[in-house]
């Protein structure tokens, strides 16, 4: 299979024809990736050694792994519904990686004006977790307001709002029930979501404390170090072909690009969240801070976890008692999705 591979030479730099060879692979429907590059006028290489092919074309650069499903297009993650296969000693791709990455970066006629098309990045589809759940109460106020039961009214109003504004939404929870964080972390990453956001609301022992504050996932000390374990532990990279240390550091490589990537987004997105928040309520911004939360470390998308406000403190447990300020919060969020979404497109605009 290996010398099948590598008697594949490069794509043709002129387009061809889109007479492409369609495969069925376990029910699905898969394309030849060495056509689909014809046919687009791309550059590719495949290393046998680490399963990986490399795109480029266009400023654009995309890589992909035999036996995932994760894409990486200019540094941000893609999720396919279906790996990346070998099918008759050649690499195939899922169909919809044609419709959603190649014929979005990638006019037939291979000309400049095909990078107008980066705004396709628009975000279609939002993870939305309302913490704790069935016999996690999560915090609870002196007045008997359990936490579980503010965060999933909060996640309902937020989904429905998004929804009307044409955003397809997945709930990890939708009734009063127990939903482990590592249950939480494999529906996110399962939903093919390009944003997860995590519902809370906060407790402590100074009862004075209030405000509303977001998390991102924080780097660790030693990133080298961060990203290897990620790639051991995690097994974010599908596949039992990459099991050498070389391999293992590729694997490491992906992981930190995408780590990184999201960390940033994680950020920008938690910032516009919290300038909206302040301009739509009168409430303290406790600011943005980083956190190492499972359901946002595990999480191959940008991911922020939203604590409302404080259960613990008098005043602000009374107002999250009311629907009219759980809605003001709501479209606080909703805004600050919002404009994070206005602003990534702008900046890929200018790529």
């Amino acid at each position: 299979m290996a010398l099948c591979l590598l008697s594949l030479a490069g794509c043709a730099t002129a387009p061809t024809r889109e007479t492409l060879p369609v495969y069925n692979i376990n029910g699905a429907t898969y394309l030849s990736l060495v056509s689909l590059c014809e046919s687009k006028g791309v550059t590719w290489e495949y290393d046998t050694f680490s399963r990986t092919a490399t795109l480029t074309g266009n400023a654009h650069r995309i890589s992909l792994m035999v036996g995932d499903t994760l894409v990486l297009v200019d540094g941000a993650a893609v999720h396919l519904r279906h790996p990346v296969e070998i099918w008759q000693g050649t690499v195939a791709v899922p169909a919809k990686f044609k419709e959603q990455i190649l014929d979005v970066l990638f006019k037939k006629t291979y000309s400049a004006s095909a990078q107008t098309a980066v705004t396709a990045l628009k975000i279609k589809k939002i993870v939305i977790d309302a913490g704790h759940g069935g016999k996690d109460p999560g915090a609870i106020a002196r007045s008997g307001l359990r936490e579980k039961d503010v965060t999933l009214d909060v996640a309902k109003r937020l989904s429905k709002l998004l929804r009307q504004q044409g955003v397809e939404i997945v709930m990890t929870r939708s009734v009063d029930r127990f939903i482990p964080l590592s249950s939480r972390v494999d529906i996110s990453n399962n939903s093919g979501a390009e944003l997860f956001v995590s519902i809370h609301a906060n407790a402590n022992r100074v009862r004075s404390l209030n405000g509303f504050e977001v998390y991102y996932v924080s780097p660790s000390v030693d990133d080298s170090e961060r990203a290897l374990s990620a790639a051991r532990e995690k097994k974010l990279f599908l596949g039992n072909s990459c099991i050498i240390s070389p391999s293992l550091n590729l694997k490491a490589t992906l992981w930190d690009m995408i780590y990184t990537s999201n960390r940033a987004q994680s950020l920008a997105l938690a910032r516009s969240i919290c300038s909206n928040i302040k301009e739509s309520l009168d409430t303290r911004i406790l600011g943005i801070k980083g956190a190492r939360f499972f359901v946002l470390k595990g999480a191959r998308m940008p991911a922020i976890l939203v604590e409302i406000g404080f259960l613990s403190n008098y005043s602000e447990e009374r107002m999250l008692r009311n629907g009219y300020y759980r809605q003001k919060i709501v479209e606080g969020i909703a805004s600050g999705i919002s404009n994070y979404v206005k602003d990534l497109a702008l900046a890929q605009n200018k790529l």
